[in-house]
């Protein structure tokens, strides 16, 4: 007596494996397996199977012919009016397009580089840098103690006190170019430079030398460290104020490099500071991201042919509208966000035809009179 039991493949086809029960001469049921190979081929599209299946023994080099031609059904893709589907066994496989449009292709990679180094590091985060602006971007700023120490200067120098929207207007200015040009209280470089350290004395003072993150800055910076993508600190800031204020918060291995108000003549919205910086980088201007709060910073990243990213940390959201992204924490970006921003594979860096003016015919052509003609 025999009893056979089969169970269905994988393919939805005829069965892979099976076998029957037989009774030996003591009587106990014993379980013979067989394993059926049914040989398969594809026509137009379609998974064929022959109606005679010969019992095979397992062999790995047949299976493996099996999962070879599994891998080919998945892949193939759908065509208008021709596609293989089985509504037996829903398998969402997720591969139902043709093979080479997934994944999308990189726009910052090149195939012509004859270089694989290069062409890795332009598939990665190599080929971007990010510079920040120090007070309301990595670090907590409080906006009325700037306002304060001028107030204080003003009143120590004898000076007008200058209004609200001359305190707006010198946001982000030198030291010395808000005295010379904005407040117009002196051109003597000597003057200047006493009354810019003076002011910075009165800031510190009021500050308190307490410095600390703002939410979500130093995850951000350590994401940019982790990809190892350059890192440029520029601020007006005098220098041993601006390194003090980074070793305070523990972060002096962070920044490649470092633009303090010595380095520079003017400040924003001149975008000075940021060309520089991506000198020192050695990074084209469009390859940096400018982090700022101010719709200074906007323009001068702008002028530098620069993208920026505006954190709303003293000004609302809907005042930042220039910058290419505006955000209220610095942990709401990612790198691909970044990658956008630098991807310089577009129309608007394209560089421009020339066309060449032909030569019109002049319609009053002059002509030259011997003056021995008359």
């Amino acid at each position: 007596m025999v009893e056979s039991f089969a169970t269905t493949s994988l393919l939805g086809n005829l069965p892979l494996y099976g076998g029957y029960c037989s009774k030996d001469v003591s009587g106990k049921r014993r379980a013979i397996d067989i394993i059926k190979f049914p040989p398969m081929e594809f026509r137009f599209r379609k998974l064929v199977s022959s109606s005679s299946l010969p019992r095979l023994k397992a062999h790995r080099q047949l299976i493996k012919c099996q999962a070879m031609e599994l891998t080919k059904e998945a892949y193939a893709y759908r065509e208008e009016g021709q596609s293989y589907q089985d509504f037996r066994y829903q398998i969402d496989t997720g591969v139902d397009r043709m093979p080479g449009l997934w994944p999308p292709p990189n726009k910052a990679d090149n195939p012509g580089l004859q270089n694989p180094l290069l062409r890795q590091e332009r598939m990665g985060c190599g080929w971007l840098a990010a510079i920040f602006e120090w007070d309301g971007v990595l670090i907590e700023d409080n906006p009325d103690l700037e306002k304060q120490a001028w107030l204080a200067l003003s009143e120590e120098e004898g000076k007008s006190p200058p209004p609200a929207f001359v305190l707006r207007r010198i946001e982000g200015m030198k030291n010395e170019q808000a005295i010379s040009e904005v407040l117009c209280w002196s051109r003597d470089p000597v003057q200047l430079k006493r009354m810019a350290g003076r002011k910075e004395e009165i800031y510190q003072a009021l500050q308190g030398g307490i410095y600390s993150f703002r939410p979500g800055s130093q995850e951000f910076v350590n994401i940019l460290m982790h990809y190892k993508i350059p890192i440029a600190l520029v601020s007006t800031r005098p220098r041993k104020n601006l390194e003090t204020a980074i070793g305070a918060v523990g972060i002096e291995e962070v920044f490649n490099v470092v633009v303090a108000a010595e380095d520079v003549y003017r400040g924003k919205p001149d975008p000075e500071m940021f060309v520089y910086a991506a000198q020192l980088l050695q990074y084209i201007p469009e390859r940096c991201i400018v982090f700022g709060n101010s719709n200074q910073t906007v323009e001068a990243a702008h002028d530098a042919r620069m993208k920026c990213v505006a954190v709303a940390s003293k000004h609302p959201m809907y005042e930042l509208g220039a910058a290419d992204l505006v955000v209220k924490r610095l942990d709401e970006l990612s790198v691909v966000d970044l990658k956008n921003l630098a991807d310089i594979e577009s129309a608007e860096f394209e560089p421009e035809l020339e066309m060449e003016l032909e030569e019109e015919d002049d319609p009053h052509p002059t002509v030259d009179v011997d003056d021995g003609f008359w």
